[in-house]
């Protein structure tokens, strides 16, 4: 048995899809016999151009195959990603002709991986399960500001979704507020929602920092900075209200930075404090020195439906967690984490009222982390995968 494995990102690359699918592809390559296969076939690192590291194009590792493919250098712009994903698209194709496949696994959050798998299952003729991490039609059409880009993009990209989708055997969906999009429009495929989850690296014991007795308190965001996460709209107004309250550590990259930047500089702020991404070792090291956890999505209508993947890293610490947002993933802040602020996107007025009201605490999000631990979930849906298979026989 051989399976195709799809996805842009995987390790070493630090991004959320790259923390879903390299957990994923070894637990399935745990369950499968030794003579079956999984062919990954993803990029060389990519996701921030100030973040650099090696990887070997072709690795074996036992019945796992992983290959890699160099893709042009890009900053996140929208022609670079065209071309990024266009120079994976058709060398991806080129490395499966080298194979027959069982079944075809792809995940997305930009539909075109979606789409390629959808490409490599039908040629193969076998089934397909897609992951849908976001829904990049409803995304598009919020993000796209000119008319005439948008006039001329959006149905191109809805032919693309629905060839995508309606040849799906199997969607699952990251998120439930993804359901009724979905449901409404591709009735034939089967559902699930597996979400993301807790990586073990997260769950291990933390250091146990006193609450901080000084009088300015740390904001950290770890992640990325494009239009999606808006911080260009929130932390420099933010910022420039708490001067002297709190200090602010972002540690990213990303499309969104230079506004930023801008945005910074203009209102002179100067507590907010600019960091390039770090890998996870660091990365833990970073919140365990925060005072708080700050997620904020951009306020646009398509993000109500999403649930950020940053969540179930900040949810591990004992700090509390600030979120801008609305929509199905405050829903889930409300019902699974407790000591947060939650406030509406791009309201610093909003914010700062809040800040101002809390009473600082720590609480450990026991209840959480059991939950919601990574491997269960990952176990959970690679059954859902290989029930595919035994439908086919």
């Amino acid at each position: 048995m051989k399976i195709a494995f799809l996805t842009f990102y995987f390790e070493p690359d630090l991004c959320a899809g790259s923390f879903r699918n390299t957990p994923l592809a070894k637990v399935l390559s745990s369950k499968l016999k030794e003579n079956d296969e999984i062919v990954v076939i993803t990029t060389q690192p990519n996701r921030y151009s100030t973040y650099k590291i090696e990887a070997p194009e072709f690795e074996e590792r036992g019945n796992l195959k992983i290959h890699r493919i160099k893709i042009p250098t890009h900053k996140s712009g929208m022609v670079d990603q065209i071309k990024s994903f266009y120079s994976f698209y058709t060398n991806a194709l080129k490395i499966t002709k080298q194979y027959k496949f069982d079944l075809v696994y792809a995940s997305s959050s930009r539909l075109f991986t979606a789409y390629l798998g959808m490409k490599v299952a039908k040629k193969h003729r076998v089934p397909y399960y897609v992951d849908v991490r976001d829904i990049f039609v409803d995304t598009m059409e919020n993000i796209l500001t000119n008319k005439m880009l948008k006039m001329f993009t959006i149905p191109i990209l809805k032919i693309i979704e629905s060839k995508t989708f309606k040849n799906a055997n199997h969607i699952n969906l990251i998120s439930e507020g993804f359901h009724h999009y979905f449901d409404s429009k591709f009735k034939k495929s089967t559902y699930s929602f597996y979400s993301n989850g807790i990586d073990d690296v997260f769950l291990q014991e933390k250091s146990n920092r006193e609450i901080n007795s000084s009088s300015i308190k740390k904001i950290v965001y770890a992640g990325n900075i494009g239009q999606g996460q808006g911080l260009d709209k929130i932390i420099p107004n933010l910022a420039k209200e708490l001067e002297g309250k709190y200090l602010f550590e972002i540690y990213g990259d990303g499309g969104a930075k230079k506004q930023l930047v801008e945005e910074i500089n203009r209102l002179e702020v100067k507590n907010v404090i600019l960091k390039k991404p770090v890998n996870r070792s660091q990365l833990i090291e970073v919140y365990n020195q925060a005072d708080f956890l700050f997620l904020h999505l951009n306020d646009f209508k398509a993000f109500e439906k999403v649930l950020p993947s940053k969540l179930f890293e900040y949810g591990t610490f004992d700090v509390p967690i600030i979120a801008g947002v609305k929509g199905y993933a405050r829903d889930f802040i409300l019902k699974n984490l407790k000591n947060t602020i939650i406030f509406n996107p791009c309201n610093d007025k909003q914010l700062v009222e809040l800040l101002d009201k809390y009473e600082y605490k720590k609480i450990e999000r026991r209840e959480f982390k059991r939950e919601f631990k990574r491997n269960k979930i990952n176990n959970d849906m690679i059954e859902s995968m290989l029930n595919l298979l035994k439908d086919k026989e």
